[in-house]
């Protein structure tokens, strides 16, 4: 793809979002040289979900980038990311969490975390229950973890063509996330993000609470590798 199709397509996403709500490019499988084309554009958040791909990105590419990692994240993986990550979106254990922390510890950073919930009807989908979460929440031992900071809470629509469905799961979300914010967070101005909608159903995640969108093809194409 050329760059002039990334800055164009970069744009015709950006103009479709309300003020307010930001942008992550994901930009896995895609060559540096897209993210470049995006950055030029003034795109400065991208999301990438393999530890290996990140690292050569980071390396090479300008270090006012914000880097978000939204696939599912192994514990034994936290370490490698831990110097540079902004955002890890998709931590779905208590465990994580406390490892994220120890491993932000070690670098004197606090890293930014959403909470994942599975809602979609999909077995496959990673995620907490709202049940599972709350028990997390409840737990209070989140409390005492002073290098992770939860910002809010993130989730996939089902890949369906329903768009009814679709906009009922994003308003699950959106409900359960007003409820955890009045319960926890309700002091902390930090804890906001509501991370829902890609490529096919962002245009629907905004109308339903979304504060944050990952769009990887819209504006990549395809992937490359």
């Amino acid at each position: 793809m050329e760059k002039e199709d990334i800055a164009k397509n970069l744009h015709e996403v950006l103009d479709t979002l309300p003020k307010g709500v930001r942008l992550v490019a994901v930009s896995k499988f895609h060559p540096k040289e897209y993210v470049e084309a995006a950055y030029q554009e003034g795109q400065r958040v991208f999301g990438e979900s393999h530890e290996q791909e990140i690292a050569r990105k980071v390396e090479a590419l300008p270090k006012d980038i914000e880097w978000h990692f939204i696939g599912h994240l192994q514990t034994n993986k936290v370490k490698y990311i831990a110097p540079y990550i902004s955002m890890i979106e998709a931590v779905d254990s208590l465990k994580l969490l406390k490892e994220i922390d120890k491993q932000a510890a070690k670098h004197d950073r606090v890293i930014e975390c959403l909470l994942e919930l599975h809602i979609a009807e999909e077995e496959t989908k990673y995620g907490l229950t709202l049940d599972a979460c709350r028990q997390i929440l409840n737990g209070g031992e989140w409390k005492e973890l002073s290098h992770i900071h939860i910002a809010g809470l993130m989730m996939m629509a089902s890949n369906v063509d329903n768009k009814e469905q679709i906009a009922s799961e994003f308003d699950t979300a959106w409900k359960f996330f007003d409820e955890v914010k009045a319960n926890y967070f309700a002091n902390d101005p930090g804890f906001k993000e509501r991370s829902w909608g890609m490529s096919d159903d962002y245009q629907i995640a905004v109308e339903h609470g979304s504060t944050m969108v990952r769009v990887g093809t819209k504006i990549f194409g395809p992937r490359v590798y």
